[in-house]
């Protein structure tokens, strides 16, 4: 009975109540299987697979034709059987993503949670909101974001003043598929600078409106993906970063070779002057800002963790001084006042604080005024003649005030627990403040510094009761030993009898800090039943530079790992069980999910893998990608190479596996993470699954890194994963809320 078992097994199942369409020959294989079962075992075994048999039917996946590529790297033969998933705008690539979608599609649109969820969502998001005001440096114009409850995307308002009737300036509303890619306005207003990009694309290409009329003018610049605006304090032009157009440059190295040029407003990008560039490396990223007193330039070199800085008086012909170079650590400079405030890393993982004046650039001149702290200093915000010191505290934002000599003044009250950012301008006296946490709205505040209090200036009307949600901290080993902080969020008055629903992920890469936030997916899976796991893995940057080194490079097993390890800590205290544990993640996140499902897939039953990197050997060769060889490695390094070639999701499926269910997503417009890593894993799971549960995937159309442009469009991929998610969990709708 064995053999015939392990047949029966290697067959990809999914629920009848999909009514997925039977693989041809299928009814005839299950009729030929019951009459040798007959033979064999007897009417008992009979009964038994009936009763299977009504719950699962063979799901029927898009053919995937293999054409084998043979790579020798270092003496090691890769086979790649799914190359040709790469051509992504191939005719027959296209035909099997279409079908893939199909798939899917027909799969996910019967679950039955998906009714539910789709109206939660609407009244969780839909409503008339805005973002905090933008006043500008000289005048008292604002400017600001809203949306109505009816509209699909953000628009762009102006105000001659607090008091003054708001006037709508851009509306992408109306501009089909194109959507806004970043403002610039103008120091006092009488312009905004604004990018136009296709969906999901991230390549803005700037245009020029004058406010006061609403007139765009004839003003374009040179290359593509045009950003980092610096206006000049008399508004006649700016400073701008941009990419070579395609065809300057060898075919690919338009992703590179960025450069800052100088816009004079009313002159054909022809005359615009290429100011600050490098001949040589053209992996590294060029960007420009002015000082607050329109006296100084500042001109940034940086690639990922480290940079350059060079100063210019503006309006000077004199050569650009060089404040820090070499690319010994990071900086972030602040000009005021006569002084410039520098936050570095040199010699300080977890950030310090100097402060010197424009004739004083050497370092040894420089005068320690924060020191380093146990807490990693995120950023600092030169404001109303202060300095705000961002800190991260065990995984959450902490605001300490001081004098520009260094003397600490107070920490800045905040509501509870959570993340929050800071800014606005040294010479003016408000002081902006938005917070938000797990069972905290995003929320925009006033800080009052006399009166040391936040005053409310904006929050959203979010219709749901938070009251009974509860936030803990605690802290498990990872497999080496490393303590690493986790934030579990649930339902008061949970059991701790192993079978609640937790919902675990995570992203540990590029020194991104996870701090507490709110999130309407995460209120709609705790009105569910569900819990949600945030741990705080190595590869992030909650505590400093070393934080981060531990999970990148040759050290990023040890994120899989602590995630991993979270997962077993879940289990082992009775939080849950690998029948009712889901994790997701999107970006590095999704390579993180990507990697443990392959690694531990016997710990979860549903696993999201969101706009991911899965083929760790060829991620580098598409769109701008190489540069994430700073966080990951390349293959083109042998060191590297092998590495990397031990967590490559892609390259470590195992062959005819139980694997659980899985959904991929991804969108054809991502420049970030390249479609192909997500279709060709699902191409390999489905080849090799074996267990009954599905490998599904959706490749969005017309979006990209972060999914769709419009808020139907978030609306129905949070419906996707999250349906799916309950689905394989058990989880139904609450009977209450429907």
């Amino acid at each position: 009975m064995k053999n015939f078992g392990g047949n029966l097994n290697s067959r990809q199942w999914i629920k009848t109540n999909n009514k997925t369409p039977l693989a041809k020959g299928d009814v005839r294989g299950v009729f030929d299987f019951l009459k040798i079962i007959l033979l064999i075992e007897g009417l008992s075994i009979v009964i038994m697979f009936i009763n299977c048999s009504i719950k699962y039917v063979s799901l029927a996946y898009p053919k995937t034709e293999k054409i084998p590529v043979f790579d020798t790297l270092y003496g090691n033969i890769i086979v790649d059987e799914y190359r040709w998933l790469e051509n992504f705008n191939d005719e027959k690539v296209q035909k099997w993503v279409d079908e893939q979608n199909s798939l899917s599609n027909a799969c996910l649109d019967k679950l039955p949670q998906r009714e539910w969820l789709r109206k939660r969502f609407t009244e969780l998001r839909r409503y008339d909101d805005e973002s905090a005001p933008h006043k500008v440096l000289i005048g008292d114009r604002i400017f600001y974001s809203a949306i109505k409850k009816d509209w699909e995307r953000w628009a762009y308002y102006t105000k001659e003043n607090e008091n003054a009737q708001p006037v709508l300036l851009l509306d992408p509303n109306q501009w089909g598929l194109k959507t806004l890619g970043g403002v610039y306005p103008s120091c006092d207003g009488k312009y905004i600078a604004y990018g136009v990009e296709d969906a999901g694309k991230e390549n803005p290409i700037i245009k020029i409106m004058e406010v006061e009329t609403g007139t765009t003018l004839s003003d374009s610049l040179q290359g593509w993906r045009q950003g980092s605006i610096a206006w000049l304090p008399d508004n006649a032009g700016f400073y701008y970063t941009t990419n070579p157009l395609k065809g300057t440059v060898p075919e690919g190295e338009e992703n590179y070779w960025d450069a800052v040029y100088f816009h004079e407003i009313g002159t054909p990008c022809t005359e615009d002057i290429k100011i600050f560039y490098h001949p040589k490396v053209k992996e590294y990223f060029h960007y420009s800002d002015i000082s607050e007193d329109g006296k100084y330039v500042l001109f940034y070199r940086s690639m990922f963790y480290k940079n350059e800085v060079y100063l210019q008086i503006l309006g000077s012909q004199e050569p650009m001084i060089p404040i820090v170079s070499g690319f010994d650590a990071e900086y972030s400079i602040t000009p005021e006042d006569g002084h410039l405030i520098i936050k570095t890393n040199l010699d300080a993982p977890k950030g310090k604080v100097f402060v010197t004046t424009i004739n004083k650039l050497n370092k040894e001149d420089w005068i320690e005024i924060i020191p380093e702290t146990e807490d990693n200093l995120e950023y600092i915000s030169a404001i109303g003649g202060h300095i705000y010191a961002v800190y991260t505290h065990n995984a959450y934002k902490v605001i300490k005030i001081y004098t520009i000599d260094g003397k600490y003044i107070r920490t800045l009250p905040l509501p509870t627990l959570g993340n929050a950012w800071i800014w606005d301008y040294w010479s003016k006296s408000d002081v902006w403040v938005y917070f938000t946490s797990f069972t905290y709205p995003p929320t925009i505040f006033k800080y009052d510094f006399e009166k040391d209090t936040l005053i409310l200036y904006h929050k959203p009307p979010i219709d749901i009761d938070l009251s009974d949600f509860v936030v803990e901290q605690v802290w498990y080993n990872s497999k080496d030993g490393t303590k690493i902080p986790m934030f579990f969020v649930y339902h008061r008055g949970i059991k701790k009898d192993g079978n609640n629903p937790v919902y675990l992920t995570g992203y540990g890469g590029f020194k991104a800090s996870m701090g507490p936030y709110f999130s309407t997916n995460y209120a709609v899976w705790f009105e569910c039943g569900g819990a949600i796991a945030i741990p705080n893995l190595r590869g992030g940057g909650e505590f400093g530079d070393q934080w981060h080194k531990a999970g990148m490079l040759e050290n990023k097993q040890n994120v899989f790992d602590d995630f991993i390890y979270a997962a077993k800590w879940l289990i082992a205290n009775k939080y849950t069980n690998p029948q009712k544990f889901g994790i997701g993640g999107a970006s590095n996140g999704g390579l993180l999910t990507g990697a443990v499902l392959v690694q531990a897939p016997e710990l979860f039953k549903v696993v999201y893998v969101g706009v991911p990197l899965l083929d760790m050997l060829r991620y580098h060769k598409f769109s701008y990608a190489n540069i994430w060889s700073e966080e990951y490695g390349s293959a083109e390094n042998p060191e590297q190479f092998r590495y990397l070639i031990k967590y490559s999701p892609y390259h470590n499926i195992r062959k005819n596996y139980r694997y659980p269910a899985v959904l991929f997503e991804t969108s054809d417009n991502d420049p970030r993470c390249h479609p192909m890593h997500a279709m060709k894993m699902t191409a390999r799971m489905q080849e090799n699954q074996f267990g009954k549960e599905p490998i599904l995937l959706v490749v969005r159309r017309y979006a990209g890194h972060g999914g769709g442009t419009t808020l139907s469009e978030n609306i129905d991929e949070d419906v996707d994963m999250w349906s799916f998610i309950m689905e394989n969990l058990g989880l139904k709708v609450p009977i209450t809320n429907k």
